[in-house]
C-alpha cells in the first residue's frame, strides 16, 4: 500500500491525520483520475456512517469534487455496500463512502468505488496519491459554469433496502431475531428491512449520537447481543459493524458464529443449490485452519489471499468464483454484490435457517474451530515499515514456525486499517499457541513499540 491508502481506503483520526484539507484533495484527485476520459459532466455519489466527523468530511469532499467540475450527490447515512450498489443504479461515475468501519468514533475514513461498484485497484489509488502528494491538482480547478453542484438524495436507503429484498424469497416465519446495529449505518436500514421479513425481531443499538458508533456494541463487542439472545431465547443474534459491511452472529446457545462459520454454512447451501461456482470458496491467510479442514472434508476447494475483502474479491473476479469472505465477517456473494455486505449476509443466513428448519448451532457444527490466539501491538507508521526489515523479528517468527511445525501456524502482519501489527497463532494446543504469540509480540514491542 502507499502512503495514504491502506487495505480499505484512507483512514485516520478525524481532523487529526485525516484533515479537511486532505479530504478535499482526495475528492479533487479522485474526480480527476476517475473521470479524466469521459465527455459528460461527471457525477459522484457520497455516503457516510454516523460519526460526528462525517458531515465535516462530506463537505470537504464535496468541495474537492465540485472544484474540478464534477457534481456530487449526497446520500446521507447509508451502509458502505449501499454506495457500491447505488453507484450503478444512479449511473454515477464513482462513489465515496465516509467511514472507519469497526474503529472508534474518533477515527474516520474514505473508501472509493469505481463506476462498476468495485473498490479501486492499487494502480488507481497510486495515481490519486501521486496527484495529492506532489500537489499536481491546481491545473484541474475550474471556474464559472464548469463548477460542479451538490444535491441530496432522498431515496438512497429505500432503493438499497428494496434491492436487498430481491436477493431472497419469502419471509422468515417464526424465527426470533435480535439485531445489533452498532449505532452505525445499519441504524437507518435494519429496522425496516428485518421487521418486514419477520414478526419477531428486536433491533437495538440503533440510536447513534455521533460518538457512540461501535462503542460496547456491534461486531467488535458481542457481549450485549449474546446476553440478549440467551435471556430472550432468540434463534439468532446478528451484529453489524459501523458501516454494516460486516456481519457476525450469535447462535441460540450463545456461541459466536464468525465469518468462517458463516462461510461454511453458506458454502454447503450454495453447493446444494448449484450456486457455488467451480466448487470453490475464497478466504484469506487469517481464515481459521478449521475452515480449511472443513473444505477438505467436503471436497470444496479453498483459496487463501492476503487479508482484506478487496483481495478476496480480486481473486474471485480473476477466476469467476461466486463466494468468499473473511473471518471478520466481510462476506461476498458475487451474484448479488461487489463488496462485503453485512445485511445481505444476514438475509442469506436467515434464509438458510428458515428453509432448513435447523438451529444455527446445528448448521455451524459442520466446522470445528481450531484454537487461535491474536495479539495486537500498537506501532507508528515508521514501525510498520521497519517490521519488514528487522532481523530480530524475522528470527522470532522463524523460531515460532519451527516450534509449531505441522501442528499449527503463525501469521504476523501489519494491519491495513489500524496502527497495529497483528500476531496470530493457531493450533490444537491452546497454551502453546498463546505462549508463542506472546513471545513474538514481545519481540515486536521491544524492536518497534
Amino acid at each position: 500500500m502507499g502512503r495514504l491508502f491502506g487495505t480499505d481506503g484512507v483512514r485516520g483520526i478525524a481532523n487529526g491525520t485525516l484533515t479537511c484539507e486532505l479530504a478535499m484533495n482526495i475528492g479533487r484527485a479522485a474526480a480527476c483520475v476517475l473521470t479524466g476520459n469521459i465527455e459528460h459532466r461527471p457525477k459522484f455519489i457520497i455516503g457516510s456512517d454516523t460519526r460526528i466527523s462525517s458531515d465535516m468530511l462530506i463537505s470537504a469532499i464535496c468541495a474537492g469534487v465540485t472544484s474540478v467540475g464534477a457534481d456530487a450527490v449526497v446520500l446521507g447515512v447509508v451502509p458502505t455496500p449501499a454506495v457500491a450498489y447505488l453507484v450503478g443504479k444512479y449511473n454515477a461515475d464513482a462513489g465515496i463512502m465516509i467511514s472507519a468501519s469497526h474503529n472508534p468514533a474518533s477515527f474516520n475514513g474514505i473508501k472509493i468505488f469505481s463506476s462498476d461498484g468495485f473498490k479501486l485497484p492499487d494502480a488507481l489509488e497510486e495515481q490519486i496519491e501521486t496527484l495529492i502528494i506532489y500537489n499536481n491538482l491546481g491545473s484541474s480547478v475550474v471556474t464559472d459554469e464548469k463548477i460542479g453542484t451538490v444535491t441530496y438524495s432522498s431515496t438512497a436507503t429505500e432503493d438499497y433496502i428494496d434491492y436487498l429484498r430481491t436477493t431472497i424469497s419469502g419471509k422468515f416465519g417464526g424465527l426470533k431475531i435480535a439485531v445489533d446495529c452498532a449505532n452505525g449505518s445499519a441504524s437507518v436500514t435494519a429496522r425496516k428491512l428485518f421487521s418486514g421479513l419477520s414478526d419477531n425481531v428486536t433491533i437495538f443499538c440503533d440510536t447513534p449520537d455521533g460518538i457512540n458508533i461501535n462503542k460496547d456494541c456491534g461486531s467488535t463487542h458481542l457481549e450485549k447481543l449474546r446476553d440478549f439472545v440467551l435471556e430472550n431465547k432468540c434463534d439468532i443474534g446478528i451484529a453489524f459493524d459501523g458501516d454494516a459491511d460486516r456481519c457476525l452472529c450469535i447462535d441460540e446457545k450463545g456461541n459466536v458464529v464468525d465469518g468462517d462459520f458463516i462461510m461454511a454454512i453458506c458454502a454447503l447451501d450454495m453447493r446444494e443449490r448449484g450456486k457455488l461456482n467451480k466448487n470453490t470458496v475464497v478466504g484469506t491467510i487469517m481464515t481459521n485452519f478449521g475452515f480449511t479442514k472443513f473444505c477438505e472434508d467436503q471436497n470444496i476447494k479453498f483459496i487463501p489471499t492476503k487479508v482484506g475483502d478487496r483481495f478476496v474479491l480480486e481473486e474471485m473476479m480473476l477466476e469467476d468464483y461466486s463466494f468468499g469472505g473473511e473471518q471478520s465477517g466481510h462476506i461476498i456473494f458475487r451474484d448479488y454484490a461487489t463488496t462485503g455486505d453485512g445485511q445481505l449476509t444476514a438475509l442469506q443466513l436467515l434464509s438458510i435457517l428458515s428453509r432448513s428448519g435447523k438451529k444455527l448451532s446445528e448448521l455451524a457444527s459442520v466446522m470445528t474451530r481450531y484454537p487461535q490466539s491474536i495479539v495486537n501491538i500498537t506501532v507508528s507508521a515508521e514501525g510498520k515499515l521497519k517490521f519488514y526489515t528487522d532481523s530480530h523479528i524475522k528470527e522470532a517468527i522463524e523460531t515460532a514456525k519451527t516450534i509449531l511445525s505441522k501442528s499449527g501456524r503463525i501469521v504476523v502482519r501489519p494491519s491495513g486499517t489500524e496502527p497495529l501489527i497483528r500476531v496470530m497463532t493457531e493450533g490444537m494446543d491452546k497454551k502453546l499457541i498463546e505462549e508463542i504469540a506472546n513471545s513474538v509480540a514481545e519481540t515486536i514491542k521491544k524492536r518497534l513499540g
